[in-house]
């Protein structure tokens, strides 16, 4: 056995790369369920979220952040603040690059802030969504990240292709990540894969449901708070039931109309999938009572995006 065998190593790594890079599904991925949730609509993240990856030699704490964009609100300016402050409390920073996608300046923008962190946090690059391109375009995308690499001085620890999707080469990327943490103790109990609260989770499995289907300018616009959420008393140990109570916001009066859909068709479908979801996550059977609200142009607004959570 090599002397590697029995060191345990624990350490911090963070996703980063533009809106829609595969971050949030590759997190899912190496941590096995659903912690972050998932849109085709670029910058669905809005909050860490920190999965845990368990395993015999180590313990992989993944970060995922919303992705960084050229802001164009108040909340935009705060996420891309949460990102550059994020990067700076971690072990590894691993930024993605869609493989089905030429890099762009988004890419080497955030790539030339990579290059300017502490010379102690390493570097790796995740060319992601590997089953949307073929061998010969991934060998390319290889060549040009290795190549925007050497432009900004950036000495790569590990160049990794992966498809979140089909499950290829997600060990190997766990095992090169884990070798580039620290040794050290386990940092999360056995068994926890994620620090968010119930209630985040909760409210983001229910914003994924509302995004599903809206149209490209309703996204952003859309934000859930988890009101009240409790098991209901008076129930017998085997029939348990979680009343949640969640409130989505909208910025206008027009958008309010698109999420409840006609005679409340939309809002029924949004509560059913996210309700199946969330049974899932917590294991007990779930009463959801959505309402949707108007928080007027929340997202340049700091005191309603303080109330909302940002």
């Amino acid at each position: 056995m090599s002397p590697e065998a029995d060191t345990f190593r624990s350490g911090f790594v963070s996703f980063v790369g533009r809106p829609n890079a595969g971050k949030s599904t590759l997190t899912n991925a190496l941590v096995g369920t659903k912690v972050a949730i998932t849109s085709d609509k670029p910058q669905t993240t809005r909050t860490v979220v920190r999965g845990i990856v368990h395993r015999s030699d180590g313990q992989l704490i993944l970060v995922d952040t919303p992705g960084l964009h050229r802001p164009r609100t108040l909340l935009g300016e705060r996420l891309n603040d949460l990102v550059e402050a994020t990067w700076t409390e971690v072990d590894v920073v691993a930024i993605c690059f869609p493989a089905n996608e030429k890099i762009g300046p988004g890419d080497r923008h955030i790539a030339g802030n990579l290059a300017k962190l502490k010379k102690g946090i390493k570097r790796v690059a995740v060319a992601t969504k590997t089953d949307l391109a073929s061998p010969e375009r991934i060998a390319e995308h290889l060549l040009d990240i290795t190549a925007l690499g050497a432009d900004l001085g950036i000495e790569w620890a590990e160049v990794v292709p992966v498809s979140s999707k089909a499950g290829d080469q997600i060990d190997l990327l766990a095992d090169l990540l884990l070798r580039l943490l620290p040794e050290g103790p386990p940092l999360y109990p056995e068994g926890d894969l994620t620090d968010s609260p119930d209630e985040i989770l909760v409210a983001e499995l229910i914003r994924e449901a509302a995004l599903d289907g809206v149209r490209d300018e309703l996204p952003h616009s859309i934000a859930v708070v988890v009101e009240e959420m409790g098991l209901r008393e008076g129930r017998t140990e085997d029939r348990p039931l979680m009343d949640i109570h969640a409130n989505l916001y909208v910025e206008r009066d027009s958008q309010k109309g698109i999420v409840i859909g006609h005679k409340g068709s939309r809002l029924k479908d949004v509560g059913k999938r996210a309700r199946l979801q969330i049974t899932e996550l917590l294991g007990v059977p779930v009463y959801l009572d959505l309402h949707v609200k108007i928080a007027k142009d929340w997202q340049r607004d700091p005191r309603q995006l303080r109330k909302l959570g940002f």
